[in-house]
């Protein structure tokens, strides 16, 4: 399904409301030229210390931190007894006497603590650079980056940034520390926007594969995108849309968490009269009458159905899925998956068989 953007209305309708300032809103009318979003605005710090992403894969690493690691080794401390499974466990980690006073048989974990190196990979296409709420598709993904940037941390932990553009995609090294963090943020903030139409070199497949390609260690990956692929009409939840394949090779190895940003424009179609539509990343342009309800429920349909597909491909991978609207409070979206994510993390995160958790 192509990923529109509205132009101008033909009638006397505006987007504004009646203010001065359209904010976010004029990216409908023009390209944009700067982030609709401040850097101290990106998440409230204070807010988020209460929160903490639930990380249930097993990293690799040489600091010691607050993260269990890939193999238990010497000096490893010893972890909470659990139920004995025939075939995955070994059975010199027996725990006799947990076995003996319950007749069940258990398993002793030890533990290796590793720092968490999370890489996060933005979709800046020209299909994220527009909103008519508050901030464009493009700086709410940042802001996600951000708040998850500031959940996920702990000692030792490292982030890193990755840009996908039309034609290239830029890397930003992982660093430790919120002033690192702080500094990737300010770096994805000035990335240049792209121009509408530009040569569509790249899709988020190329960047999901990147992303395999230059991440050796085992971690969290944070995927955000419109998840929107220029001139793909297909709708049937059945058919696996382009960017499923890499993803779940990146699952294989790694804990992800998909981040699908979108406009409210794309969820309900606004009645604005006659309007322009186009594809900022395609050709694609027809007029069309928003006052007509059948245009409207046949658009809405189309709509409902492209996320049902993009939902289904997520589960089909084994991966997050978090879905954020612009003209929502993000932070309050992302505390309330965070919540929900800490019981369900080690079903959804399940390794394929033979995978080491």
């Amino acid at each position: 399904m192509t990923s529109p953007d509205f132009a101008a209305p033909q009638t006397g309708n505006t987007l504004a409301n009646g203010r001065g300032d359209v904010g976010a809103a004029g990216s409908v009318l023009r390209e944009p030229t700067g982030p609709t979003i401040p850097l101290n605005r990106l998440a409230p710090e204070a807010a988020l210390r209460r929160l903490e992403l639930t990380i249930v894969r097993r990293l690799e690493g040489f600091l010691q931190g607050d993260h269990l690691g890939l193999m238990p080794g010497p000096g490893s401390d010893l972890n909470d007894a659990r139920i004995y499974v025939p075939g995955q466990d070994d059975v010199r980690r027996m725990d006799w006497a947990v076995t003996a006073r319950t007749t069940i048989p258990h398993v002793r974990d030890t533990i290796a603590d590793r720092e968490l190196e999370v890489w996060a990979l933005l979709d800046a296409t020209p299909s994220m650079n527009w909103g008519t709420a508050g901030v464009t598709k493009r700086d709410l993904g940042i802001a996600a980056i951000a708040t998850l940037g500031f959940v996920s941390q702990k000692m030792g932990d490292r982030f890193g940034g990755m840009v996908m553009h039309s034609d290239s995609v830029h890397r930003f090294p992982a660093r430790s520390g919120r002033q690192a963090l702080y500094g990737l943020l300010g770096k994805l903030l000035d990335d240049p926007i792209e121009r509408d139409n530009q040569p569509s070199l790249l899709t988020l497949s190329d960047g999901i594969e990147a992303m395999i390609r230059t991440q050796r260690r085992r971690g969290m990956r944070i995927v955000v995108s419109d998840f929107l692929t220029p001139g793909d009409e297909e709708l049937d939840p059945g058919t696996p849309p382009a960017w499923e394949r890499p993803l779940r090779r990146l699952a294989v190895r790694n804990q992800v968490l998909c981040v699908e940003v979108m406009d409210a424009g794309e969820i309900e179609f606004p009645d604005v009269g006659e309007l322009l539509i186009r594809d900022p990343e395609t050709d694609f342009a027809r007029y069309v009458n928003t006052s007509d309800p059948r245009a409207r429920k046949m658009i809405d349909g189309a709509s409902q159905a492209q996320r049902q597909r993009v939902d289904a491909a997520m589960r089909r991978a084994g991966v997050g899925h978090l879905r954020l609207q612009t003209d929502r409070d993000w932070v309050q979206d992302i505390a309330r998956f965070v919540l929900t994510y800490r019981r369900t993390a080690a079903v959804l995160h399940t390794p394929p068989q033979g995978v080491a958790r």
